[in-house]
């Protein structure tokens, strides 16, 4: 009787430990087919330990630019250009297409036609229109460093913004600038490299031949004649690049500046280009023509000689960016050089 008792209790503790190896097994068996586990979350990104990087681990990244450093997302995929026409060429440049983009007279012109097939207007050059750019959901917005302060802090109440700049010695930092933004830095720095070598290309083209030539680029706006300084509008390319001499006048003025016709025919100068938009003289739309055909202008040595070229490049070209630099050398070198 002890004997049966004693074998009854070996089977039941070996009946226990047999359901219990069933048990293990069975929640072995479930972690291997992909049963719910728990785990622990980490921010850090595939191939980097949890916070490293630069702000990566909270979805930001610091820009530099100009001296000052913008606080962005780290994908700015979503770009507004407002203000900054500078922006816009840069962007033809680089083939980078904003949400929302600036229009002339509520149209997009046909220059930056090839940027904004899916772009939004966002209201005109000084003309902002805040309720469209925040129902774009902009990542970054650039804005025109002409801005007033109280137009940045509105746009900064919507999305990071950064003031583009309308200097155009600061064409190379504006143009690096939008390819990090759009993941185009490589491109960026192959059209600047490029634009220095046609340069040195169009300096050996041209060599000594304009040494004793006055070479001047104006634009016509309201009807009236206008100069730049020698570091404005088209005017880097000529006098600096190019290293053509500038004229006094030029070296004179200190902004845009308007100039009669009798002063412009003292200048005299040999090579003319003349930059001519119908949207900048609305209300005299025969100011170019009557220009041309003014007895005293026509007496100038340009026009004499057939050296006068209107529009040589898009008129609404600022002049300083990539993309005006690039298509004016082009342009000057081919018919300066003829």
């Amino acid at each position: 009787m002890k004997r049966m008792k004693l074998m009854l209790g070996l089977l039941i503790v070996v009946a226990m430990m047999l359901s219990a190896c069933g048990k293990e097994n069975k929640q072995g068996n479930a972690a291997e087919k992909g049963a719910p586990q728990t785990a622990v979350a980490t921010d850090a990104p595939s191939g980097q330990d949890a916070g490293s990087g630069s702000g990566s681990e909270t979805g930001t990244k610091v820009v530099k630019y100009l001296d000052q450093e913008y606080t962005l997302p780290s994908q700015t995929e979503r770009i507004v250009i407002t203000g900054a026409v500078e922006a816009m060429e840069d962007a033809i440049v680089l083939d980078v297409n904003p949400v929302g983009a600036i229009t002339v007279a509520g149209q997009f012109p046909e220059m930056f036609q090839s940027i904004t097939k899916n772009a939004q207007s966002v209201g005109e050059k000084t003309e902002p229109n805040f309720e469209t750019i925040l129902a774009l959901k902009p990542d970054v917005i650039l804005g025109s460093s002409k801005f007033k302060p109280e137009v940045v802090e509105q746009l900064n109440k919507i999305a990071p913004t950064i003031p583009y700049s309308h200097i155009s010695s600061n064409w190379e930092s504006n143009l690096r600038l939008l390819g990090e933004l759009s993941g185009k830095q490589e491109q960026a720095e192959k059209e600047i490299a490029k634009y220095k070598s046609d340069l040195e290309a169009a300096q050996t083209q041209i060599g000594d031949s304009l040494k004793d030539k006055k070479v001047v680029a104006v634009r016509i706006r309201g009807g009236e004649l206008y100069i730049y300084p020698a570091a404005v509008f088209f005017n880097p390319v000529l006098y600096e690049d190019l290293g053509l001499a500038a004229p006094e006048e030029v070296n004179a003025a200190k902004a845009q500046e308007l100039v009669s016709k009798e002063k412009f025919a003292e200048m005299n100068p040999d090579y003319l280009f003349i930059q001519f938009s119908p949207d900048e003289n609305k209300e005299t739309p025969d100011a170019l023509e009557q220009f041309q055909n003014d007895p005293i202008i026509k007496n100038l040595d340009a026009f004499k000689n057939g050296n006068v070229f209107v529009n040589a490049v898009d008129p609404l070209a600022q002049g300083g960016t990539a993309y005006s630099k690039i298509e004016f050398l082009k342009a000057a070198v081919t018919r300066l050089a003829k």
